[in-house]
């Protein structure tokens, strides 16, 4: 969807600090929303992309004022609300009024370490062939869509040329939704001036992975 997270090739934001320090967190407790989060027993209906979507949905002027895990303690508060495992009134009290059914308990903080070990993978094997080859030239679609996307808006309407081809991976559009299905994924490499025509004359190219829905022959 066309939300206020996708800020790239945007103007009007200021200068970007490349010079902020590296830590992992700015204060203890953004250290044990992360922790919270990694231990949590999940619905068999959440995913990563659900996460994103919902954390999409933030007011766009939350969205920018409100530190980084604060927005996660925001979308974990509405996903867990939506899939029946709190009421409003048990978040804001901070107390479950009867025990969890359905669910398994939170992991330990060993369980944690172990699952930090090794990320999941979203490649898939499909058996549609791939409708583009590596120097095909390509034009992103133009058009948006209601839920969530991974097509950002700056791409849209472009022409690039088809550099690589990464097999298929699970489709977030759709997978966000609910809908488990895997497409082929491309780096698309696009002139810098064919993103941002005050770039003419730069020699500058931009890479992009993009899934096979986002592409049309241009």
């Amino acid at each position: 969807m066309d939300a206020i997270h996708d800020l790239g090739g945007r103007q009007g934001f200021g200068a970007i600090d490349v010079d902020e320090p590296e830590e992992a967190f700015h204060e203890p407790w953004e250290g044990r929303m992360f922790g919270m989060v990694r231990a949590m027993t999940r619905p068999a209906d959440w995913s990563l992309d659900w996460f994103r979507h919902c954390r999409e949905l933030i007011d766009p002027t939350a969205y920018l004022t409100r530190p980084y895990y604060d927005q996660w303690l925001l979308a974990y508060a509405a996903m867990m609300v939506n899939s029946g495992v709190v009421t409003v009134e048990e978040l804001a009290s901070g107390k479950a009024k009867a025990p969890l059914s359905g669910l398994a308990p939170p992991m330990t903080a060993a369980d944690v370490a172990r699952a930090r070990k090794g990320n999941p993978s979203f490649a898939r094997e499909i058996d549609e062939a791939p409708l583009f080859a590596v120097g095909d030239s390509v034009r992103v679609k133009s058009h948006g869509v209601p839920g969530h996307t991974r097509l950002p808006a700056y791409a849209r309407g472009r022409r690039g040329i088809v550099e690589s081809h990464h097999g298929a991976h699970v489709f977030p559009d759709a997978n966000a939704h609910g809908e488990e299905r895997a497409a082929p994924i491309y780096t698309v490499g696009f002139d810098m001036a064919e993103l941002w025509p005050e770039a003419q004359g730069r020699r500058e190219r931009v890479f992009l992975n993009m899934w096979e829905g986002y592409l049309e022959r241009g």
